[in-house]
């Protein structure tokens, strides 16, 4: 199935826009690039996420863009940024605390993520000198490569593919060993890629998989961490629902649930999409429709959030006094909530002129339902107390 593209947004000031891989279908089995796989369920007539540990590693090597470095290696797992290396720092530097342990215990692999850079970097230009359509201006190639492992079946599956000007282009068939051109003008990026069937096929079996193992092992206690999270309520004007709003929590699988008296409600209960904070957890949000509540019954409503695997329950009452509003001054009480910028584009390589960017992501997960990241309307106001600063990758360092 043709790979699906989303507008990044980090784009050039000139140029075609830049678009950001979403998902690529294959055999059943859903890979989320730049994003984030989620499964979902029903209880009670509103989504229940189940728990599962996509790992994503994201190795990006980029060259042409004016004032950038000439590579650039972000790793990211489960979304977090992990490791960064460019041209300024000359070497892969931890960002996680289970990464300072991976140089110390696993020094052959991290000796291997430092030596590769130059060598990503030359094969990508090599293997898309040929995509280039029109001489001059700005154009924009985007490479995913990577794998990942069923942890039910334990079955390991490659990927690749590239973008062109923010438009599918051309993917490479693991099972079949072919490039298959996504539009007329791939044709001839087609046969240049053939000279490298065989060493994408083994980067697909041997290179990532022992990457990806690597790091899951090294990971464990950061990808096994459960965190509460902030639970307030939102509201956009005196007449919409009331909102409420989590946020911060890991991992995926929760559920949350308006009630009334102690009894879970549905009637005039809409439940909003999961989303991925920039931090690599999670936000989620119900609204309840108040238009047919008196006054004297808002306390006979409250919202629960539960968490899988902790008795400890979150609940919140429908109070005017905790609602934060965008109509007037914002008020913070209980659980006062700082989330975290909505980003579920992490990542995009923007290339000038000649080369592009390689993004090598591995992760892990189970067979499952896509996470939405575009927030409803009702998000707007979670949105506007969200943080607006996005961390610098070169400064950002995990003390724990």
């Amino acid at each position: 199935m043709k790979q699906v593209w989303r507008r990044s947004r980090l784009q050039t000031s000139r140029g075609p826009r830049v678009r950001e891989p979403k998902e690529y279908h294959r055999r059943g089995i859903r890979a989320t690039f730049l994003g984030r796989a989620e499964g979902i369920l029903r209880r009670g007539g509103h989504p229940v996420a189940t728990e599962q540990k996509p790992e994503k590693f994201n190795l990006m090597i980029s060259s042409g863009v004016p004032n950038a470095p000439e590579y650039l290696i972000m790793v990211n797992l489960d979304d977090v940024l992990s490791a960064y290396d460019d041209t300024t720092t000359k070497t892969l530097e931890p960002r996680q605390h289970w990464v300072t342990e991976m140089m110390e215990t696993d020094s052959e692999l991290w000796e291997m993520f430092t030596a590769r850079g130059p060598i990503y970097q030359y094969y990508l230009a090599e293997d898309t000198k040929n995509f280039y359509q029109q001489p001059g201006g700005v154009h924009v190639i985007q490479q995913i490569t990577g794998c990942e492992w069923d942890d039910e079946t334990e079955k390991m599956n490659g990927f690749t593919t590239f973008g062109y000007n923010g438009e599918d282009f051309i993917a490479f068939d693991k099972d079949s060993e072919t490039w298959i051109a996504l539009t007329p003008e791939a044709e001839l990026a087609k046969q240049d890629l053939k000279t490298r069937t065989e060493e994408y096929k083994l980067f697909h079996t041997v290179t990532c998989p022992s990457i990806l193992k690597n790091c899951l092992k090294h990971a464990e206690s950061f990808l096994n961490r459960k965190v509460l999270p902030s639970v307030s309520l939102l509201q956009t004007t005196p007449s919409s629902p009331v909102s409420c709003h989590a946020t911060g929590f890991y991992p995926n699988k929760a559920m949350m649930f308006w009630r009334k008296d102690g009894e879970e409600i549905h009637e005039g209960v809409v439940h909003r999409d999961m989303l991925l904070n920039q931090d690599g957890s999670f936000q989620f949000h119900i609204d309840l429709n108040i238009s047919s509540v008196t006054p004297e019954d808002w306390r006979r409503y409250d919202c629960v959030f539960q968490l899988s695997g902790n008795k400890e329950e979150v609940v919140i009452g429908l109070k005017k006094s905790l609602i934060s509003t965008n109509w007037g001054k914002s008020k913070m009480k209980n659980n006062e909530v700082n989330t975290t910028p909505i980003v579920v584009a992490v990542v995009v390589l923007l290339v000038l002129i000649v080369i592009g960017a390689i993004g090598f992501t591995v992760y892990k997960k189970k067979k499952e339902k896509p996470l939405t990241s575009s927030p409803e309307t009702d998000c707007e106001l979670s949105e506007r107390l969200n943080s607006q600063t996005i961390q610098d990758p070169a400064h950002s360092v995990d003390t724990t």
